[in-house]
């Protein structure tokens, strides 16, 4: 199949829970209100290290969509969908854009989190 390679990404960012796998920028996501099969999910604007599956035409809460569903380049794991066309005007802003389902990425936002709440404990220790 060939080498993958993995684009890495600078700042907070969201990453596949399967392997931990960079996927987008926190800058990157347009809504956090969207839902899924499975619970919430998140509107991006930009993701990467994923591959694309065909297209296909799928009816969502939203009316009739041709999306492609978005798979971790390094696992294998799918991750939510691509919007290709929107075929009710008033969903055209989802064009071109990803969702990815909030169960199935984790953040840098959490770790950082931890990391800040260590380095605090850990300095009271030494005092």
């Amino acid at each position: 199949m060939g080498r993958v390679f993995i684009l890495d990404l600078d700042g907070r960012s969201y990453r596949c829970r399967f392997c931990d796998t960079p996927l987008a920028l926190a800058d990157h996501v347009l809504s956090r209100s969207f839902n899924c099969r499975q619970g919430r999910a998140y509107l991006f604007s930009n993701v990467v290290n994923i591959t694309l599956g065909p297209q296909e035409e799928r009816i969502m809460l939203s009316g009739l969509h041709t999306v492609e569903d978005i798979f971790c380049c390094c696992c294998g794991q799918i991750l939510g969908w691509k919007y290709i066309v929107a075929h009710d005007k008033n969903q055209i802003y989802k064009e071109g854009k990803f969702v990815l389902e909030r169960w199935r990425i984790t953040d840098d936002v959490a770790e950082e989190l931890n990391l800040d709440v260590h380095a605090g404990s850990s300095d009271t220790e030494s005092s």
